[in-house]
């Protein structure tokens, strides 16, 4: 569907489990649009149980971009993100269809539609390599933890068991002399934007997330788990931190027990929702939040066409 304003770009966010896949292909069925997925754990090849990855019927519905682009030992940067985003956005509006940008990490979202330029610090691999020798040491949260005391903005926005990026952010602040936080400058989107938030009600949404679990490990997951490590994959990729893969690599290993990774993948799921609610406010002006209910797609379907309401910053 062709707007009447020049580059659209709707932008589906929420928590995990909210409903965020079914909404957003019957939204860009009905409008003629395709989906770019805002998910860091969908790039992954090989990570379909765990991730709730959409299946192959729900994307023979609509074209999905940004899902299964990546080895599980590759990397993906957020500036490699962003600059796959803002192509493929080109792309499919020059068949005269709308993107659809949807998923759940917050950062991704915001570089985004805060044109965040990203540090272009080139790696040092013996001083990564020795921050990374400490974080091991010292563990992930207490590493994270010294983080928060030398730049407490940045750390605000990253997950405390992500030794990956606050080694990268520790990397970047020694390298540079600077803060890794004042380093996200902005620059101008040249684009204009419909922000759609979806909610539920938080218990409601808990038993989701248990049942969504329930149902992984019903599904196949841990031989979904096994046959990554059966391919020689190591245990300690940064992709295979991903909740609900460390605690079945954990439990393949025999460290816990399986009712152990079940309660800790639910523990940790619910904590990650409440991370997610930091990136995505209730306060945030740029967001336009709709409650989960039987009448939610006409809501959202009719905020889209609606001629106002575009932000462009």
């Amino acid at each position: 569907m062709q707007f009447q304003i020049e580059k659209p770009l709707v932008i589906i966010v929420g928590p995990t489990a909210v409903g965020k896949t079914e909404i957003s292909i019957k939204l860009a069925e009905e409008l003629g649009g395709e989906i770019i997925s805002a998910d860091s754990r969908l790039f992954y090849r090989g990570l379909d149980i765990g991730t709730a990855k959409p299946t192959a019927q729900e994307r023979d519905r609509v074209k999905h971009h940004l899902i299964d682009v990546s080895d599980i030992d590759d990397h993906w940067s957020i500036a490699v993100f962003q600059e796959e985003v803002f192509r493929i956005a080109d792309e499919i509006r020059s068949k005269g269809k709308t993107p659809f940008l949807v998923g759940g990490t917050g950062q991704y979202i915001r570089a985004i539609i805060e044109g965040w330029c990203i540090p272009a610090q080139e790696p040092n691999l013996e001083l990564r390599s020795a921050i990374q020798s400490f974080g091991e040491f010292v563990g992930a949260e207490k590493l994270f933890e010294k983080l928060q005391i030398v730049d407490p903005a940045a750390a605000e926005k990253m997950e405390p068991r992500n030794l990956r990026r606050t080694i990268r952010a520790f990397e970047v602040i020694f390298s540079t002399g600077k803060l890794f936080s004042v380093q996200k400058n902005r620059k101008a989107i040249d684009f204009q934007y419909k922000l759609i938030g979806l909610s539920r009600d938080r218990e409601e949404l808990f038993k989701r997330i248990d049942e969504r679990i329930d149902d992984m490990f019903e599904g196949g997951f841990i031989s979904e788990v096994e046959a990554i490590i059966k391919n020689g994959y190591a245990r300690d990729l940064p992709s295979l931190s991903a909740i609900g893969y460390k605690e079945v690599i954990d439990l393949i290993y025999g460290d816990i027990d399986f009712d152990e990774a079940v309660r800790l993948m639910k523990r940790r799921t619910r904590q990650y929702v409440r991370r997610q609610a930091n990136w995505f406010k209730k306060t945030d002006s740029r967001i336009d939040w709709f409650e989960m209910g039987p009448d939610i797609l006409e809501k959202i379907r009719s905020f889209i066409l609606l001629p106002n309401g575009w932000k462009y910053e």
